[in-house]
């Protein structure tokens, strides 16, 4: 009976320790739900810190090898080798674990091994390099040397960010540059589920993640926006860009628990939907304005999910974006996408990196002073670019306190 009433004490403390950092926790329907506070568990002594090791690249360096233009992100292959994705330049540059520059492969095109805008980069177990390339409609597998090995065509399905995990591909979000057709606006159109999972020839296997409905298709297409990431055993950890929620989901596509934690702004729908008009034979979209509140997500080999949150939103004086144009001559298409805004800025306090536990409870946060647009992790090295300003990578090295 005394071990019974320790055990109830300690549970009760444990309880009370949890509330005191503003967090709740409940299962419904067998999922866990986390209500995170916005001090984590460290409180002020964060038990992880980053150090910076380098910087890699820069839009206006003398050296062509690092003027990267609109980068998408970064893959390590198992001799610690970089390859960079290089979207705005349409090819991928490799450099050694030290940074020194290696090889370049890729170029704008349709044939094997060109790019048209590429979206996201992974690399397999036999250092197979797997590049979404939406533009083209296509997954593309080149060597390490950047020789296609293999190509996935898609018709009817979008290609958007794609992971390699050890049994086939997760997929999610739809990449490259869509309009949609006449009377999208007023179609009432479920939205779709947040991500797929196809085996090693690009069949879907089966779609996962409940979207929200906004009841609005513009609305639904901003604001079900996710980045993604996926750990050694499979499971699939989603960052909603626009709404207030992380979710971690089993292999077999199961949510396993969801998380919120406190902001200093709203993520409600804005009453501005957006608008989208056709005229002339050309088509203006104008999308919604609103609150965005991660920019990317990774799984370090001890669990713990690294978010990249921001602190407050963009200022008018910080605001970037890009101008897209394709034009059709005969059978070939052209596009062009170009970085347009403030693009000077290399510093800000917008950003943070949240640190979550396995299950969802946030430990702690970690200021950052630059501009961030995705987080990559490999061993105890975390990469952060900016690919709309500076064009720079970030490395760090995760050191634990």
């Amino acid at each position: 009976m005394t071990g019974m009433l320790r055990g109830i004490r300690l549970l009760f403390l444990s309880f009370l320790a949890v509330a005191a950092l503003g967090q709740s926790v409940e299962t419904v329907n067998g999922v866990r739900l986390v209500h995170n506070g916005k001090e984590g568990q460290w409180g002020k002594k964060p038990r992880v810190q980053v150090e910076l090791v380098r910087t890699l690249g820069d839009v206006a360096a003398e050296e062509e090898a690092v003027a990267f233009y609109m980068p998408a992100g970064i893959a390590l292959d198992s001799q610690g080798n970089l390859y960079i994705l290089d979207t705005g330049n349409h090819r991928v540059q490799k450099f050694g674990p030290d940074g020194r520059y290696l090889a370049s492969f890729g170029r704008q095109g349709q044939g094997p091994g060109d790019f048209s805008y590429p979206d996201s980069i992974d690399i397999d177990s036999e250092d197979m390099v797997w590049i979404s390339d939406p533009n083209n409609q296509r997954i593309q597998v080149l060597t390490p040397a950047g020789a296609e090995r293999k190509t996935i065509g898609f018709v009817k399905e979008r290609v958007g960010k794609v992971r390699r995990t050890k049994s086939g591909l997760v997929m999610a979000g739809g990449g490259g540059v869509f309009f949609g057709g006449p009377g999208l606006e007023e179609k009432e159109q479920p939205p779709p589920k947040l991500f797929k999972k196809l085996d090693l020839e690009g069949k879907v296997t089966g779609e996962y993640g409940e979207p929200f409905d906004f009841e609005h298709p513009l609305l639904n297409q901003m604001g079900n926006q996710v980045t993604f990431a996926v750990d050694e055993s499979g499971c699939v950890y989603l960052a909603h860009l626009y709404q207030n929620r992380l979710e971690k989901y089993s292999p077999e596509g199961k949510l396993l628990w969801r998380a919120d934690r406190k902001l200093d702004y709203s993520t409600d729908p804005p009453k501005d939907k957006g608008k989208r008009e056709a005229s002339g034979g050309g088509l203006t979209i104008r999308m919604p304005r609103m609150n965005q509140c991660a920019e990317g997500i990774a799984v370090d080999r001890s669990g713990r999910v690294w978010v990249v949150t921001l602190n407050r939103q963009t200022r008018e004086e910080e605001q970037v974006g890009v101008n897209m144009s394709m034009t059709m001559n005969g059978g070939e298409r052209k596009m062009s996408m170009k970085a347009q805004g403030n693009t000077d800025l290399r510093t800000t306090d917008m950003y943070k990196l949240e640190v979550f536990s396995s299950e969802g409870e946030l430990l702690g946060s970690l200021p950052l002073d630059h501009f961030v647009d995705g987080i990559y992790i490999k061993g105890d090295r975390l990469f952060l670019w900016d690919a709309m300003r500076g064009a720079k990578f970030f490395q760090y090295r995760i050191k634990e306190s």
